[in-house]
């Protein structure tokens, strides 16, 4: 798989803290060493020690350089309190509250990321994706030039049937349910943005409808082809088509015969999906009859990294998100390092 290569060498090239939360399970265990030691992150496992030591030798597991980070006996208990009772005081939350609350691994894990002692998490084999998500939007926050948090899949097509070779990045098809103009246009350019940071290629985003410029008039078609006009007006330099029917996103000789002037010309690396009904099902279409390799869902829209994992997830699942977070934590700290040169999503 030549596109999920360049993401795991990538991460191999500068290895990033990533935090994990649920040690004791033998599927995050066994990632997180696979991780540690093929050198793609530089892991941090979040809970009791002395539990983790026991399910890693239940796995025969050895946990090696693997730091283990201990929420009722680390030094950074107290200000994180602190923390916790300054962003949600307003909530109710209390001092008293605080105090529980950051004995959570995953509260705990998402406050090591916004001080700054990972660089980005990884949750969800235990946790449910509503609290990996709400926890990473209170705690680690929005990047500043979004509004919303959205998700994506990276859709691998590697195997020698698929007619189309390479990585693609499938948005949104887990969080937000029915997106505005303005929504759908926050999320196209945070696909942009992933696209970039992970398939290592300028993005080509189809805003994907049942119509082609305009072949049929409806207000969900309204929608997409008013988001697509917000894009274009925020980042004039990406290549963008919308309204786009899927076959014309990706199979160039009928982007030429259904789209006049187009800027993406039937080769869309990014798939935009109007609501979450036509990308959940986009992306199982994909993975269930068409055989490509589903990775995520993933985050997208926050400060620094923060990804869920599925419940169902297997080891190699987990390996791959953590790859995924390390080079996401590469490009936030870049956009940092540089922020004149990051793109722009108002």
């Amino acid at each position: 798989m030549k596109a999920l290569n360049r993401i795991i060498e990538a991460a191999r090239a500068s290895p990033m803290r990533i935090v994990l939360c649920e040690a004791d399970d033998p599927r995050v265990l066994a990632a997180a060493v696979r991780a540690s030691r093929e050198g793609i992150a530089r892991v941090m496992l979040v809970g009791d020690p002395g539990r983790i030591r026991a399910a890693a030798e239940r796995e025969s597991l050895a946990l090696g350089d693997i730091a283990l980070v201990d929420p009722a006996a680390s030094e950074w208990h107290t200000p994180f309190v602190d923390t916790l009772v300054a962003l949600r005081g307003g909530k109710g939350m209390t001092p008293e509250l605080a105090q529980r609350e950051v004995l959570k691994p995953l509260v705990f894990s998402a406050l090591m990321v916004r001080h700054g002692y990972a660089d980005g998490s990884v949750a969800g084999a235990v946790n449910t994706t509503a609290d990996v998500v709400r926890t990473a939007i209170q705690l680690i926050g929005l990047e500043p030039s979004f509004k919303l948090v959205s998700s994506f899949f990276l859709m691998m097509l590697c195997e020698p049937f698929h007619r189309y070779k390479g990585g693609l990045v499938f948005s949104d098809c887990a969080l937000v349910v029915d997106p505005d103009a303005g929504q759908l246009a926050q999320i196209a350019m945070a696909a942009a943005d992933s696209a970039r940071s992970l398939l290592m290629e300028e993005p080509r985003v189809a805003m994907l409808s049942f119509s082609t410029s305009g072949s049929a008039h409806h207000a969900h078609v309204d929608k997409v082809i008013e988001a697509t006009q917000r894009v274009k007006s925020v980042r004039p330099g990406l290549a963008i088509d919308g309204d786009v029917q899927l076959d014309a996103a990706i199979v160039a000789e009928i982007a030429e015969r259904k789209i006049e002037h187009s800027q993406v010309g039937g080769h869309a690396n990014v798939l935009v999906f109007p609501n979450l009904d036509a990308g959940n099902i986009g992306y199982k279409l994909a993975e269930r009859i068409g055989g490509a390799k589903a990775i995520g869902p993933l985050l997208q829209g926050l400060n620094y990294p923060a990804n869920d994992l599925s419940r169902g997830c297997s080891s190699e699942d987990i390996y791959y998100v953590i790859a995924v977070t390390a080079v996401q934590a590469q490009a936030a700290h870049a956009r940092r390092a540089h922020p004149s040169q990051a793109p722009h999503a108002a």
